[in-house]
């Protein structure tokens, strides 16, 4: 809960922010410069791409939790109980091994969402973000194509 109060914290001081930011297009743009008025429009265009991008982001993230709900109440999570060094980092050979075990299962099953998930949760642990996120992505996917809707 508390994650949720501070990201609704952070996007307050961002909506702030874009709000103020258009003012400042809306003047750019009200100057009837040439210069003064392309600059305006950028920075009236920016807030729009700024809302995109954190939209994406949070619907990435109420996806991903809706997974993981969903998995938890199945018992199909991965459990977090890979060994761990004194800094609290994932010992790379463990991660190595759960990622092996992860990724021929995602092969046996590709289209279960479930699979991705966990495959997603191994590249993590392994320390590869990208294709982690892409593999969530794909768990996503397969999610939305397979729950039936309320």
């Amino acid at each position: 809960m508390k994650t949720k109060a501070v990201i609704g914290l952070l996007l307050a001081a961002m909506l702030l922010y874009l709000v103020l930011l258009g003012q400042r297009g809306v003047v750019l743009i009200a100057s009837g410069e040439p210069v003064a008025v392309a600059l305006g429009i950028g920075v009236l265009i920016l807030p729009l791409v700024v809302v995109w991008a954190i939209g994406r982001e949070l619907l990435f993230g109420v996806r991903t939790e809706a997974m993981a709900r969903q998995l938890a109440s199945e018992g199909r999570l991965p459990p977090d109980d890979l060994p761990r060094n004194e800094a609290g980092r994932i010992e790379r050979a463990a991660a190595d091994a759960a990622f092996e075990r992860y990724r021929a299962e995602t092969e046996a099953a590709p289209d279960d969402f479930g699979s991705w998930f966990r495959l997603a949760c191994a590249y993590d642990a392994a320390g590869d973000r990208k294709r982690a996120r892409a593999a969530m992505r794909r768990a996503g996917t397969l999610h939305k194509e397979t729950t039936p809707r309320p």
